[in-house]
């Protein structure tokens, strides 16, 4: 029984510090780490700034198999690396540790914008 009706026992606050004092960290989260590590290592060749840091990636899920999805986005669909950036993203991600396999997603929806950036991004950039 929970809610309203339930009498608390010691042992229960006991049991609820223990739960709340230890985030169990998951495979998938050190992987989902290690993959957002390697992205930030990957730079737009017209912008100085990582693909991770200027906002380009929308999604980074990683599988119970270790598979990874990401969905990214381009600063324009007419963009000059439109083919060769989504490519080098599947293959770096797809070799970093504990990564099983990799697959990208190119979406416009929603348009990248500069508010997409993280703030160490616009400061470099001169936008903050």
């Amino acid at each position: 029984m929970f809610g309203f009706g339930k009498k608390k026992d010691k042992n229960d606050d006991k049991q609820e510090k223990k739960e709340m004092a230890t985030p169990e960290i998951t495979d998938k989260m050190v992987v989902e780490k290690n993959v957002i590590s390697t992205l930030k290592e990957i730079f737009d060749p017209e912008i100085p700034v990582n693909v991770f840091d200027l906002g380009l990636i929308y999604e980074v899920d990683v599988q119970e198999d270790m598979h990874v999805n990401i969905i990214m986005t381009l600063t324009a669909p007419n963009c000059p690396v439109a083919e060769s950036l989504p490519n080098e993203i599947k293959e770096k991600a797809a070799a970093t540790e504990g990564v099983k396999s990799a697959d990208v997603e190119l979406t416009f929806d929603p348009p990248w914008d500069k508010e997409l950036m993280s703030d160490e991004a616009k400061l470099d950039l001169g936008f903050l």
